[in-house]
């Protein structure tokens, strides 16, 4: 994935210590698909796609197993896992479950922060149940969750939101991990860069490149060294490699865009070739577009020429595009205006914007 933009971090943080939980739902759309046919759970279990075309949405930890992952061609999913079981994804279903889960949340806060169907940060600073502590309140979430759904969520707690998203993944599936204060910046040292928000595949290269592969490696370089390399980004990995991060739990994170894009083996000239290619990335960023919950009116085409030379395109409607029809329609029409393209396509990308609602801004999702 591309780094998130993050803004340097403010040098204090107000207030009493924070109190974070990162709530993330294990393999939610595939679990939820388990969970109400029991034909397939066991099973590697892809949803999305088809044997024939696709990519897929979400997959089940029996195909993670064999390196099947979202935002992956079905093709290729079913080279690694020939057994691979697809199902179509139900999208109402996913966010009629996400609502039961945000409905457990509010219980413990009203500092709410979604990311997606499946994932939320939680500012439990203020015990609303006295439970005693953090790691309880995110233990009563999770028995609840389990209790209510039938699915299982992992959880991170820690004293600011970077850390804490980091834990949620520590003990996957059905786990959970607290971070302390006092361990939180040892914590950090030890992990790869790789795995940091904010440090997508590009930006992990570069650091590479730098002798740059762990959290330590990050803490030892000076903020100087940092802003000229990675500019505005610098603060922010600065912060975060000391275990820092002042970002509030906020409410209503206002949302931009959501979308995918793909870079090719060999720059694409013929027109049905760029179609075809153009509709995989719609169907990658769609599966994004709801996964987040998002609507937006606004569907913008990436361009990049094999000299480098990118262009956007958008055109935007009156209300929501409807559907994924409705999207690839607008990422069709855009793309048919700069055909042919004789110096050859090496990228394209598809992105939704002008977007209300509670999901979280996204990058481009490479593929």
């Amino acid at each position: 994935m591309s780094a998130d933009p993050a803004p340097p971090l403010p040098p204090s943080q107000p207030g009493p210590q924070r109190k974070i939980i990162h709530i993330d739902m294990d393999a939610f759309y595939a679990s939820v698909e388990q969970r109400d046919d029991p034909a397939l759970r066991g099973r590697p279990l892809a949803v999305g796609g088809s044997k024939a075309r696709g990519v897929v949405a979400a997959a089940s930890y029996e195909a993670r197993a064999f390196g099947v992952k979202s935002a992956m061609p079905s093709v290729t999913a079913l080279r690694r896992c020939p057994d691979l079981v697809f199902v179509p994804p139900r999208f109402d279903v996913y966010r009629e479950v996400s609502r039961q889960i945000h409905a457990i949340f509010a219980d413990y806060t009203a500092l709410i922060e979604p990311l997606s169907l499946d994932e939320a940060y939680l500012d439990v600073t203020e015990d609303r149940h006295a439970l005693g502590s953090a790691r309880a309140i995110a233990e009563e979430i999770r028995r609840r969750i389990r209790e209510e759904t039938g699915l299982t969520a992992s959880a991170g707690v820690s004293y600011n939101k970077f850390i804490a998203k980091l834990a949620s993944d520590q003990n996957k599936p059905d786990g959970i991990c607290v971070i302390t204060p006092r361990t939180g910046p040892d914590f950090v040292a030890s992990l790869p860069v790789k795995r940091f928000h904010g440090v997508g595949p590009v930006t992990a290269e570069r650091m590479e490149t730098l002798g740059i592969r762990t959290g330590a490696d990050l803490r030892d370089r000076p903020l100087a060294f940092l802003q000229a390399h990675f500019g505005s980004h610098a603060g922010y990995l600065y912060g975060a490699a000391r275990g820092e991060d002042h970002r509030p739990v906020r409410v209503d994170r206002p949302a931009k865009s959501v979308g995918a894009e793909r870079t090719f083996d060999i720059n694409l000239t013929d027109p049905q070739a760029l179609n075809a290619a153009l509709a995989r990335v719609a169907e990658a960023a769609w599966v994004r577009i709801e996964r987040h919950g998002a609507q937006g009116r606004t569907v913008t085409l990436k361009l990049r020429y094999a000299d480098f030379r990118t262009i956007t395109r958008a055109r935007s409607f009156a209300g929501p595009v409807a559907d994924i029809d409705a999207f690839l329609a607008a990422g069709n029409v855009l793309l048919a205006a700069l055909l042919p393209v004789e110096s050859g396509v090496r990228l394209l990308g598809l992105t939704l914007s002008g977007i209300g609602g509670a999901a979280e801004t996204q990058p481009a999702l490479p593929l």
